[in-house]
């Protein structure tokens, strides 16, 4: 069995950014309970991967003998945590280098820094508009092509007889463009496939993953969504417009490229897990606001998946890069359709205004939409269900680039048959009207003068079918067409999410539920009297079941509520779409997860809720914390360092310093923190108390050597360390945090949890009484806590 840690990546790969050979073992809670210790001048090594929790260690001793049997290679779980993801270092490293820095600083240096920040916030936005103005005009132009070349060839064989060239010629379109879209995805650039929403998620979330913003994912990401969308795909270009934000503003605000080995010299002081997350955050809400037109959804999306330490300033910045990225949009739109200052198409999809007396609902329609939400939380949650085992399917049997690349051949291909099948059998024609929408109208067998419904739906981008069942008139569709169309498009669409190509959920959701929805508006019209069945306005109908099922499947409350509201361009709804999608997450979340909870469960990423578990509050810090913790003197061997860096047991990032009292035998106590990545640097840059003692003229150490430095770390293995240099002595002194975050060890768990989230820390200290440390809290010590007793059943399940 292949090693499934690679399988489950998101990209496919091991980390690059890794050790030499090193791998991506998994976390659980089924290690060896018994750790041999080993001492070293610096402290004792340890296995971070110990779960400590006290309700798991009679059932791990009981099963010991199982467990020595198991084979090296763990079978995938979703339970696992992966030791491939690290954390963010969003808490500020305030030794003294940072400290002399800030007070050097003048106040006019902290405005123009104040400046700067608005100004890489503007540049976002622009260039975020600017790329979703090329994926639109590029989707548009090339979708046109592939449709009028479609369209003219059914027409000539309609006539002669023939139409199995036509489904050929379509399946073959279909199949080529998407391949090169598949293609570029697995072989050059895993990580872009998909929407790439649940990796920003996790990187908002405070967890550090691979490759996720480089220059090289943006590129694959905008090329393989064009790729997808024009191919037919059950996909929307929307949700990949939040990935391709967030790595502009990773890269916009470093003022350099590493992957083009290209440095501006500009905005330096940025360069760091701080500032970048920060500028990530206004990108993502810059590419909602593209995708929707909806800055203010764009910046409390952000916020619901963001952390709870905002300022009022950033969360001003963010909004600004959303609303200067609606605006670049708009405006180059506005000049693309030759209609210059109209700017009337904030966002990638324009769901239209709903005026007139479809806007208009009564107090009775309300159990209604309860109910509609009711459905989408239940064919949500079926949904989600699907894709989940469909994706341990790829998992297991679909990992290789050439398979992947196959498969969405085959969805592509089959996706065509389908849609032509469903065409050519359906009798709903429609009368084609001079004020009719349909850019693509389809007549096929119907008489003249009239068009084939059922290809409105299925011969279109997705956004235009949305705008379609949203706009059209009531008896544009009948009834069996929308029902036949839900369940077809409903299974294509989670066959469809998982594939490796950049795609998006957003709009397939929004299809479906639209689908669904003008269908329940119409049955609604057919049992109500006539005089009652105006306020049963199928369009109406169309937004809620849009808004339910998009709520059913990824569960995005708050964000997606305005999201909405702004797309329609009215509040009136927004009371109705609330009440929607928090009845389909009510629903949804008593069945099984959000779509993209799942699969971040499913690469194994160590994801923090806002809350602890209701039932924690029994547990104390000692419980989760790993023990016993590897520290470093404060004047620390050099030698000692390199060892415990090149540890290939243990990959710690955080260390506590602790100091020795002279002549006491007690325990050392705590005096700061020192990461892994300033360890590198100093080993780099040999600060050892030797060399600087014998060098008149040694250069002092600065940040600026730090952040150049950021955010690729070269490994311990590619710093060369002579013998006699292991002999030297380094004084941590001057670079370690002083004042780390510390709790005593008697701590609540809630408690612990809580300061860990607020304040996005990476490491929490548990002292005792004299300041002594006594254990480390990180990430993965309050993720394993979630997977309580199951971790192990579910371990041994999965063997079995």
């Amino acid at each position: 069995m292949a090693n499934i840690t690679k399988k489950v990546s998101w990209s496919s790969r091991a980390d690059e950014s890794g050790a030499a050979g090193e791998g991506t073992p998994l976390l659980n809670g089924s290690e060896q309970p018994r750790l041999s210790r080993q001492q070293s001048e610096g402290g004792s090594i340890f296995q971070i991967g110990r779960l400590s929790t006290v309700d798991l260690e009679e059932e791990i001793t009981s099963d010991e003998d199982s467990i020595k049997g198991r084979p090296k290679e763990i079978p995938h779980n979703e339970k696992l945590l992966s030791l491939k993801y690290e954390s963010l270092d969003y808490d500020n490293i305030e030794n003294q280098l940072f400290l002399e820095e800030e007070r050097r600083m003048s106040y006019l240096g902290f405005r123009c820094l104040e400046i700067s920040r608005w100004v890489v916030c503007g540049w976002i936005g622009f260039l975020t508009g600017l790329i979703a103005c090329f994926i639109d005009i590029a989707v548009e132009e090339l979708a046109g092509f592939k449709y009028q070349v479609v369209k003219e060839n059914i027409e000539k064989f309609t006539e002669v007889g023939g139409l199995s060239i036509s489904l050929l010629l379509w399946a073959v379109l279909n199949a080529a463009i998407v391949m090169v879209g598949a293609i570029i995805v697995a072989y050059f650039e895993p990580i872009a496939a998909g929407s790439g929403i649940p990796q920003i998620k996790c990187y908002l979330n405070g967890i550090k993953i691979p490759r996720v913003v480089r220059l090289k994912t943006l590129v694959v990401k905008v090329c393989g969504v064009i790729c997808s969308v024009v191919g037919g795909l059950a996909v929307g270009k929307e949700g990949p417009m939040i990935h391709s934000g967030a790595v502009v503003a990773a890269g916009v605000s470093q003022g350099r490229s590493t992957s083009l080995k290209k440095d501006f010299k500009i905005f330096e002081y940025f360069r760091r897990d701080t500032e970048k997350r920060d500028f990530v955050s206004a990108g993502a809400a810059a590419g909602v606001s593209a995708a929707f037109g909806a800055p203010v959804g764009g910046v409390l999306f952000s916020l619901e998946e963001g952390a709870s330490f905002w300022n009022q300033m950033l969360t001003w910045r963010i909004f600004f890069a959303s609303m200067i990225s609606t605006f670049t949009l708009n405006f180059f739109l506005s000049i693309y359709h030759k209609n210059t200052g109209d700017l009337s198409s904030p966002g990638l999809i324009n769901f239209g205004r709903f005026e007139g007396d479809s806007v208009a609902y009564n107090l009775y329609e309300i159990p209604l939409f309860i109910l509609m939400g009711a459905i989408g939380g239940l064919l949500g949650a079926l949904f989600n269900i699907l894709n989940y085992w469909l994706t341990i399917f790829r998992i297991r049997y679909v990992h290789r680039p050439c398979l992947q690349v196959m498969e969405a051949m085959l969805v592509a291909a089959v996706t065509a048959t389908v849609s032509f099948t469903m065409i050519y059998f359906s009798n709903d024609c429609q009368p084609l009207g001079p004020e009719h929408a349909e850019e693509y109208p389809l007549q096929l067998f119907c008489a003249d003068g009239e068009y084939n419904s059922m290809a409105t739906a299925f011969f279109n981008t997705p956004e235009r079918s949305v705008r379609s069942l949203f706009h059209n008139q009531a008896g544009t569709y009948n009834p069996l067409t929308l029902g036949l169309f839900t369940l077809t498009y409903f299974f294509l669409a989670c066959w469809t999410y998982g594939l490796a190509v950049s795609a998006g959920v957003f709009i397939p959701s929004l299809l479906i539920g639209a689908a669904w929805g003008r269908l329940f508006g119409i049955l609604l019209a057919y049992i109500t009297p006539n005089s009652a069945a105006k306020w049963a306005d199928p369009g109406k109908y169309a937004l809620i079941g849009a808004a339910a099922q998009l709520g059913g499947i990824v569960r995005m409350t708050l964000s997606l509520t305005v999201i909405m509201v702004e797309a329609t361009g009215n509040v009136t709804y927004g009371f109705p779409i609330m009440l929607v999608l928090m009845t389909a997450k009510i629903v949804g979340d008593y069945i099984v997860e959000g779509l993209y909870d799942i699969h971040i469960k499913l690469q194994s990423v160590p994801f923090l809720h806002w809350e602890a578990p209701a039932t924690s509050h029994w547990l104390t810090a000692r419980e989760v914390m790993s023990s016993p913790v590897t520290c470093l003197n404060r004047i620390e061997k050099v030698g000692t360092i390199v060892d415990t860096l090149s540890n290939t047991s243990t990959k710690h990032n955080g260390f506590p310093v602790v100091v020795q009292v002279l002549g006491n035998e007690e325990p050392a106590k705590l005096c700061g923190l020192i990461l892994r990545s300033q360890l590198i640097v100093l080993l780099k840059h040999k600060v050892f108390v030797e060399l600087a003692r014998s060098r008149l003229t040694h250069r002092k150490l600065q940040l600026k050597d730090f952040r150049d430095a950021y955010p690729r770390f070269p490994p311990i293995q590619s710093i060369h360390v002579s013998q006699d240099e292991r002999e030297c002595m380094m004084d941590l002194t001057e670079f370690m945090n002083p004042t780390p975050y510390t709790v005593p060890q008697e701590t609540s768990l809630p408690r612990v949890f809580k300061l860990f989230r607020a304040l996005g820390l990476r490491h929490l200290v548990v002292v005792d009484d004299e300041n002594r440390v006594v254990g480390l809290v990180t990430r993965k010590d309050l993720a394993r806590y979630h997977l309580g007793k199951h971790g192990l059943e579910e371990l041994q399940l999965a063997q079995t």
